[in-house]
């Protein structure tokens, strides 16, 4: 009787130890979820949704433009950011009359709300234009009058990324991948 007992709790502990190995393992190294604080990526994602962020992409791919990505706040350690990439390295990124441009070339942002407007910020000037280093990337809210993002900080490194964000999965509701956009 005892012997049965101790093989009982035996059973239970190891699967309680793979489960929490199977838990581990997806959270540090594939998908790790992430909560929309704020209001920076309005209209693609409103405050309080649930996200699931793909941690192993930008090891096979280097991440693209329109890639919403979760990233170490430059500013602020411990917190994490939700923008999306606009310049990729080294590319040219200028503000010019509240339009973005790359390279020369004005950005169509159809995942904006229509008539928005691009401000500047310390690290982005009107009529300024910088260059994005190597393994770097330009990062804005889609929501532009209340995202703190590169145009105040400046670009963030390869490094600080967490990963890709590819689906919305909370509220029931707002259940949807991450759509790819395309400039």
């Amino acid at each position: 009787m005892l012997k049965s007992f101790l093989v009982f709790f035996a059973d239970i502990f190891e699967t309680i130890i793979i489960a929490l190995a199977v838990f581990l393992f997806t959270y540090f190294l594939l998908i790790q979820p992430h909560r929309v604080q704020g209001d920076s990526m309005l209209p693609s994602f409103r405050h309080g949704e649930l996200i699931l962020t793909d941690k192993i992409s930008y090891r096979i791919r280097p991440p693209a433009r329109g890639d919403v990505v979760v990233f170490a706040s430059p500013s602020d350690s411990g917190k994490d950011f939700i923008k999306r990439i606009v310049g990729l390295s080294g590319e040219k990124i200028a503000l010019r009359s509240g339009q973005i441009y790359i390279n020369g070339v004005a950005v169509k942002e159809l995942y904006t709300a229509q008539g928005t407007k691009t401000l500047t910020g310390s690290y982005l000037a009107e009529n300024a234009e910088i260059t994005i280093s190597d393994n770097e990337y330009f990062v804005l809210g889609d929501n532009r009058s209340h995202s703190s993002d590169s145009r105040e900080w400046g670009p963030i490194k390869k490094s600080a990324l967490v990963g890709r964000a590819f689906i919305i999965y909370w509220p029931p509701p707002s259940f949807a991948l991450v759509p790819q956009v395309e400039f």
